[in-house]
């Protein structure tokens, strides 16, 4: 019988089902909302906001005069 059950969830192995997006300051956000754990260990996708379609606002620069 195949198992549909996820390898890591089966194996009890820590991890994250959601993209982990890490920003320019440091921080950190999970495209899973259940997620509590904001750590690169635990996530197979991890992108920094510039990758993101569109970029990210706290990489915008802002010209002051």
């Amino acid at each position: 019988m195949i198992s549909t059950e996820c390898v890591l969830c089966s194996r009890g192995i820590d991890h994250c089902h959601g993209s982990l997006v890490v920003h320019s300051d440091g921080t950190a956000e999970c495209t899973d909302v259940t997620c509590i754990e904001l750590e690169v260990d635990t996530h197979e996708l991890v992108l920094e906001c510039v990758q993101l379609t569109g970029g990210c606002t706290c990489t915008e620069v802002r010209i002051t005069a």
